[in-house]
């Protein structure tokens, strides 16, 4: 009875929570402040330490619900990130994810040993930090509704998606060194290309292989193919980590390859995804912030703010600089870049290694962390909408139609349901739909005008800032993005 009690209790304070933070996440917004930074500081305030009286240290489950939450954060990531601007952005996202980290934790350990700290747990917190996070990454840019260009939001993001085996291979370097064991140089030289490059083919394979899957595979209910995708993104993980390569990265290619392929179900699965992978974020960091004991967090605080104030105006600037020279971005560009340094789990999962290894002082380095993310949601976390547009970085304002319309099926049909947003430029733009020249077997189905639906007629005349819903067979999708421009991205 005490047993269930307890557990009543603890899931009454765990919903009442995800409810907060999930109402209070658009008031944040306005505001400029990532709301992933609230569901942390509601998991300090729910603590041992806290109002919620809640104790929790088991660092061991926390890095493994992080981490599992972090997988299927880049499976949403990915399956919502286009192949055409990964090739675009490739190159200069793993400079970035390499030498841009490697980069990045040399300058924070030399600026944290000069702040007091012991060269070990300069060394440790330099690892910890050195990687921007993928969680936050996306969730400002995309779950925020920050509207940035292609090329520099598919950098930024691409970046936070490969970067982690470079900060992996470092913390888990600079562990074994201080834990007294020995590190082989050509290891630590070589494991960085090679975990990429088994990660990026281990993911590429998995991607195609889930793809045949989806596309012949007849389940029960549609309810299991969210399932057998999540499943197929734990094992592809495990598998790619198993052998030697980046699961982190695994998952990324294999999403983005399954996102860019025609399956059964795909908006349906888009949306399943969406909210899973918030829920993964929320309950992330709740837990983390669980983890925090506040009165242990005052003797690092002013060291937790100045090595946090230094990644944002010094050393993450000044690596991007370096990392994106030799591609030309244009110089407003570069300075974005640079300030999107963002933090968030993954450190976090990061700084549990040398606590469970028993290192010394790393208890010290984890509160630390804690303290660099919180700051880093807020600088630069919170001052991003104002940069971008102050860089004049903000991508055209499309707004969203009141009402969407999909198509979902367990089968593959010949055809798919494409909306676009009407401008004048447009060919189509103040021209009735009986002058349209539709390909035989396409059609408009449906006109979104305001909070209007509209069955479109032959003398329906479609206007500026319409949405309309048009109907085609793949053969003929050219030929109607051609009149009607780009698809419009629903979130």
């Amino acid at each position: 009875m005490v047993e269930l009690t307890s557990t009543a209790l603890l899931l009454a304070i765990f919903g009442f929570l995800i409810a907060a933070s999930v109402l209070s996440g658009r008031t944040l917004e306005r505001l400029g402040v990532p709301v992933v930074l609230l569901f942390l500081l509601l998991g300090i305030l729910a603590g041992s330490e806290g109002l919620g009286g809640v104790s929790f240290d088991d660092y061991g489950f926390a890095f493994r619900v992080g981490t599992a939450a972090l997988v299927l954060i880049l499976l949403d990531g990915g399956l919502n990130t286009s192949v055409a601007s990964v090739k675009e952005s490739f190159k200069p996202a793993a400079i970035l994810a390499t030498f841009g980290v490697a980069g990045t934790a040399g300058l924070v350990a030399l600026f944290a040993r000069f702040m007091g700290l012991p060269w070990t747990e300069s060394m440790l917190l330099g690892a910890v930090v050195s990687s921007t996070d993928a969680a936050v990454v996306f969730a400002v840019l995309r779950g925020g509704g920050l509207r940035l260009h292609k090329r520099i939001a598919t950098t930024i993001e691409l970046e936070s998606g490969i970067n982690d085996p470079m900060a992996v291979i470092l913390t888990l370097a600079v562990t074994t060194v201080v834990a007294g064991e020995q590190v082989d140089r050509t290891d630590l030289i070589t494991g960085v290309p090679l975990q990429l490059a088994i990660g990026l083919a281990a993911g590429v394979g998995f991607g195609y292989a889930a793809r045949w899957l989806l596309r012949r595979v007849r389940l029960s209910t549609a309810g299991f193919y969210p399932v057998l995708i999540m499943g197929g993104a734990f094992l592809c993980y495990g598998v790619t980590t198993l052998i030697g390569g980046s699961g982190f990265l695994a998952v990324y290619a294999a999403a983005v390859v399954i996102g860019n392929s025609r399956i059964p179900l795909q908006s349906g699965l888009a949306r399943v995804l969406d909210a899973i992978a918030w829920l993964s974020q929320i309950t992330m960091f709740l837990m983390f912030g669980l983890l925090v004991f506040p009165s242990q967090l005052m003797s690092v605080a002013w060291v937790g703010i100045a090595i946090a104030l230094f990644m944002a105006f010094v050393a993450r600037p000044l690596v991007v600089t370096l990392c994106l020279l030799p591609f030309r971005y244009p110089a407003k560009e570069v300075a974005y870049v640079g300030w999107v340094g963002l933090k968030g789990a993954v450190p976090i999962i990061l700084a549990i290694f040398p606590v469970l290894a028993g290192v010394q002082g790393a208890m010290n380095v984890f509160n630390i962390v804690f303290f660099i993310v919180v700051c880093s949601a807020i600088v630069p976390g919170a001052t991003l909408r104002w940069v971008t547009r102050r860089l004049g970085l903000q991508a055209p304002d499309v707004p969203s139609p009141v009402a969407a319309l999909e198509i979902n099926s367990t089968r593959l049909l010949n055809g798919e349901l494409l909306s676009f947003f009407i401008t004048e430029p447009l060919a189509v733009c103040n021209v009735p739909v009986s002058k349209i020249p539709f390909p035989p077997h396409c059609s408009a189905v449906l006109l979104v005008r305001g909070e209007e639906l509209i069955a479109p007629r032959g003398s329906t005349v479609l206007r500026p800032g319409d949405h309309v819903y048009v109907f085609c067979r793949a053969e003929d999708k050219p030929f109607i993005q051609l009149i009607f421009g780009r698809p419009e991205e629903h979130t």
